[in-house]
């Protein structure tokens, strides 16, 4: 059987009727599959955090080239099949986790800060805690998560080496975006990773048939080894410094940011003095400073501009 056959014979036999608003569309093709190993760059001590494993077709090719991986996946039938198929197959290298990554996200973060707060959530948390473990995501994401699991992914402290995704072409696109098209994603991704399409996939290379097309984004990681961990810091007894990612305070550069994109119609200027609370012509005066139009709008400037804004707006 082809994979389009071996996915509609597992859907049929464990009675799973795939959802659309879980963005359950699976990918029917081998080779784009194996692209995507491919751009993985996977080495044999590799961990691999895995969302949204479906029914383990990459699963089981991410096990053969990797020390271990941690498939995340919140459908239970989804789980029952995929931990019945890696077992068939004698698979062992695979920690299945019936879970919401988001959730299992926000409770390691709760947990790593509070040093022992309650379980948010159920005990299925993954033993591989990727908040403290070198890691690399590879994976079909679900659409529906993608701009929230970008965000708390990129920003946490310990971030992946690198990701390989499949997501929908119109975000593929938003998040590579040059100054021109930039978005408040885009900048936000941009600052953490260096984000490049790599290939386009087309809607009938997925069953059910999705209403869009999809693309294979790898993001390179910025990975800042230089700052101190507020963690270590506070067990060393040192206080809290602001967290810095490559010598930006990143608190206020997504402030700086967020009420740069509050109204994308208006100008810079006007948005920053909305946002700030303060009168046009400071707002204006700073811009010149930092040598930008007046009439220049948010979308016009790179993560760079953003930088060099911030470094007048907070002097």
């Amino acid at each position: 059987m082809n994979l389009l056959e071996r996915t509609k014979h597992l859907c049929n036999i464990h009675n799973i009727k795939p959802a659309r608003s879980k963005g359950q569309n699976f990918l029917i093709k081998e080779g784009i599959y194996d692209e995507i190993i491919k751009v993985a760059q996977l080495k044999k001590d590799d961990v691999v955090l895995e969302v949204g494993p479906g029914l383990g077709f990459l699963t089981e090719k991410l096990t053969k080239q990797v020390k271990k991986v941690v498939a995340v996946e919140l459908d239970d039938k989804l789980v029952g099949v995929l931990v019945k198929r890696l077992k068939e197959q004698g698979i062992e290298n695979v920690e299945v986790v019936n879970e919401n990554i988001l959730e299992i996200f926000n409770y390691l973060r709760s947990r790593q800060m509070k040093q022992g707060g309650q379980l948010s959530i159920s005990n299925k948390v993954p033993i591989f805690n990727f908040q403290t473990s070198n890691y690399k995501v590879v994976a079909n994401l679900p659409y529906n998560i993608t701009s929230v699991f970008l965000r708390k992914f990129l920003s946490t402290e310990n971030k992946p080496d690198i990701m390989v995704l499949m997501l929908q072409k119109e975000v593929a696109e938003r998040i590579i975006a040059k100054p021109g098209k930039m978005s408040l994603l885009a900048v936000s991704v941009q600052f953490y990773a260096k984000p490049e399409i790599l290939q386009y996939v087309l809607a009938n290379n997925f069953w059910p048939k999705p209403e869009v097309d999809s693309a294979i984004v790898k993001l390179k990681i910025r990975n800042d080894k230089s700052k101190v961990h507020p963690m270590k810091s506070r067990q060393a007894g040192i206080l809290p410094k602001a967290k810095l990612f490559y010598g930006v305070n990143e608190k206020k550069f997504f402030r700086l940011v967020k009420i740069g994109f509050s109204s994308r119609r208006k100008m810079l200027k006007n948005n920053l003095a909305n946002g700030y609370h303060i009168l046009q012509l400071e707002a204006g005066k700073r811009l010149n400073k930092a040598g930008f139009n007046l009439k220049a709008r948010a979308q016009e400037l790179s993560v760079e501009d953003w930088k060099r804004l911030l470094d007048v707006w907070d002097s």
